[in-house]
């Protein structure tokens, strides 16, 4: 069940995330590096993760016209990346751009392809949220839609909040990724995430990964913490 857990790494620069890191190798399998560490360090963190031994989880969150996207995609599928994710609401022709580059960039640097993960709604936002952009459809309608069309476009999965983790999982089928934020174990802060699930929620309800950061790489000894966290699924 450990390696169902991806471990996100959101400290300010290389050495703070190499220090949290260096504590969890050996029990970890996966680490997520996102936007602000990834413009921070660039390519020599997802380097840097994987010399530790780590599968890497680089969330930028793609979303630009497909050509650009694309290069994107080349560019982090080269760097040996064990998974990337794009908006689904760039549309089906970004997608299917994303998961072309990411295997072009892989076979030319000779390392295995990243899984293209869409983001279908974030689980920052709640309906209320949904609506000050526009969307009317709940949270779960706009990530069912989203889902579906990445999945038409050939997205390895999704990203979505535990709450649609099922209705999901029975949309993609058994072999899907599907890979759920806002996972905060019982009496956690939920700091900025609405809609949230513990662990062992999540995972009953069809997600294949959990991300999980602040519960584990605030706590005082974030190696007991994961440990804690995996022992209870």
């Amino acid at each position: 069940m450990s390696d169902r857990i991806i471990v996100a790494l959101d400290q300010p620069n290389l050495a703070e995330a190499l220090a949290c890191a260096r504590k969890l190798a050996g029990h970890a399998g996966w680490v997520k590096v996102g936007m602000t560490l990834f413009y921070r360090e660039g390519p020599a963190v997802v380097a840097a993760m994987r010399d530790l031994g780590f599968e890497v989880f680089v969330d930028l969150k793609l979303h630009d016209i497909p050509h650009q996207v694309e290069g994107a995609a080349r560019s982090l599928g080269a760097l040996g990346a064990g998974m990337l994710t794009v908006h689904a609401s760039g549309g089906a022709a970004m997608i299917e751009a994303a998961v072309r580059g990411a295997r072009e960039g892989a076979a030319a640097a000779g390392v295995h392809p990243p899984a293209v993960i869409a983001v279908t709604v974030l689980t920052s936002m709640d309906a209320d949220a949904l609506a000050s952009v526009g969307v009317t459809d709940t949270p779960a309608d706009q990530a069912a839609g989203l889902a579906a069309l990445a999945k038409t476009a050939g997205a390895d999965g999704v990203v979505c909040s535990p709450q649609e983790a099922a209705d999901l999982r029975a949309l993609l089928g058994p072999t899907a990724l599907i890979v759920t934020p806002g996972v905060r174990p019982a009496g956690a802060d939920a700091g900025d995430q609405a809609r949230i699930a513990t662990p062992a929620a999540a995972l009953a309800a069809g997600a294949s990964h959990l991300v999980i950061g602040r519960p584990i790489t605030d706590a005082p000894d974030p190696v007991a913490a994961f440990e804690a966290i995996a022992g209870a699924l």
